[in-house]
């Protein structure tokens, strides 16, 4: 450290007395050599398969997981091949309405037995008859209550294709003594071309025998109307 009251000269003395003290600092050193990195050794040789262990059990079911949402719409595919045109069908045989009605103006007292005859021509077999009567009918009873029917036959027998023609009246005791205008009407299978001999008939009702007081026609017309139509559809 200067004093500053010494001379020049004896300041530059102190001076250089302090870097004798301090020592003069030496060369840097030479970087040491690195140390050898090591030779690699061999490979060791690979060891045998092992043994395939045991099959684990199954575990159990897992619970059904929730329904997954449902996908969008896929495109619209492309539009088939358009199909070979059909077979143009036999042209069928076109059948005229056939059909008849007999008609009569009469009181008929009758309690059993035919009331009227009605003959009609079937052009085909395959047809059906569709038959109906329309006209008063009346059941008288003395006591209690009755029952009679009215009936279409065939060539004297009943319709059996597919069941009978008929209408059945009940009637109540002797202040009661109804004459209504009825229909009856149905269609009838079955029955072969040619002549056909179509009757309404009066009678008693399947579970009695007992003819009960019957009246067709009460000043009034009655009729049969008969017309031949096409099967029926299967």
């Amino acid at each position: 450290m200067c004093v500053c009251w010494y001379s020049r000269n004896t300041w530059i003395t102190r001076t250089r007395w302090n870097e004798r003290e301090r020592g003069i600092k030496g060369e840097n050193g030479l970087i040491g050599d690195a140390v050898a990195q090591g030779i690699k050794g061999e490979e060791g040789i690979k060891g045998e398969k092992g043994i395939k262990g045991e099959r684990g059990l199954v575990g159990d079911v897992g619970g059904k997981g929730n329904a997954g949402k449902i996908g969008p719409q896929g495109p619209q595919g492309p539009r088939g091949i358009k199909g070979e045109t059909g077979r143009k069908g036999e042209k069928g045989e076109a059948m005229t309405l056939n059909w008849k009605q007999c008609v009569w103006n009469r009181q008929d007292e009758k309690d059993s037995g035919l009331i009227q005859n009605c003959n009609f021509r079937k052009r085909d077999s395959s047809s059906a008859l569709h038959v109906a009567y329309a006209g008063n009918l009346r059941v008288h009873c003395s006591s209690g209550g009755c029952c009679s029917r009215w009936y279409f036959t065939f060539n004297g027998n009943e319709c059996s294709g597919p069941m009978t023609i008929e209408g059945v009246v009940y009637g109540q005791p002797a202040n009661d003594n109804p004459h209504r205008h009825r229909q009856i009407e149905g269609y009838c299978e079955n029955i072969p071309a040619g002549q056909v001999t179509i009757g309404f008939n009066f009678g008693n009702c399947r579970y009695t025998s007992t003819m009960y007081d019957g009246y067709t026609g009460w000043i009034s017309v009655s009729r049969i109307m008969i017309a031949e139509v096409p099967p029926s559809q299967k």
